[in-house]
């Protein structure tokens, strides 16, 4: 699912996967460290829109160690905005710990992962513009993939924790609140 997709997705306003997708130029991309993280995402809202929250972390492909974990809330929102902003969080903690590295995104939303991979058009112009927030942190090589909510279970908890008070700050931002 890597590279650059077809005419429905220039027609979504985002083109593919990667650094064409950004906007970048193969000399603007770092050097691909050989490396591969997974990137798991969630986010949720207690009515919708309501009181919202994400949770992001960022696992060794190789070791499953996790490397970063970060669950905060964002006010209210609407679950996709709170979906959106788990994504960004995750792929900027991943841009921190490597650069280089070649990313799997997994997340429970068929929403976020069918637009990221520009198999479906966005229409909402908030999630336009986290969509192009996100896209300018996607590398060279992603793969975009759907999984049940029961395999987003750890990234689940974080948000959930957020939403009830008890938030956790990723150690590589903690500036963000």
């Amino acid at each position: 699912m890597t590279g650059l997709m077809g005419d429905d997705a220039a027609a979504s306003g985002l083109m593919g996967d990667g650094a064409a997708a950004s906007g970048l130029f193969a000399e603007d991309l770092p050097e691909p460290s050989g490396r591969k993280l997974i990137v798991q995402a969630d986010g949720g809202s207690r009515g919708n829109p309501g009181p919202a929250a994400y949770g992001a972390l960022v696992v060794d492909a190789e070791t499953d160690e996790v490397l970063d974990q970060e669950g905060r809330t964002i006010g209210v929102a609407s679950n996709n905005v709170a979906e959106y902003s788990g994504l960004i969080a995750g792929l900027e903690m991943a841009r921190a710990i490597d650069p280089g590295a070649e990313l799997e995104v997994r997340m429970d939303s068929k929403l976020v992962i069918e637009q990221m991979a520009g198999r479906w058009k966005i229409k909402h112009p908030d999630m336009k513009q986290l969509a192009i927030k996100a896209r300018a942190l996607v590398p060279a090589q992603v793969t975009w993939t759907w999984v049940p909510r029961a395999q987003n279970a750890a990234a689940d908890r974080l948000a959930n924790r957020a939403m009830d008070g008890d938030p956790m700050p990723s150690r590589l931002r903690p500036e963000v609140v």
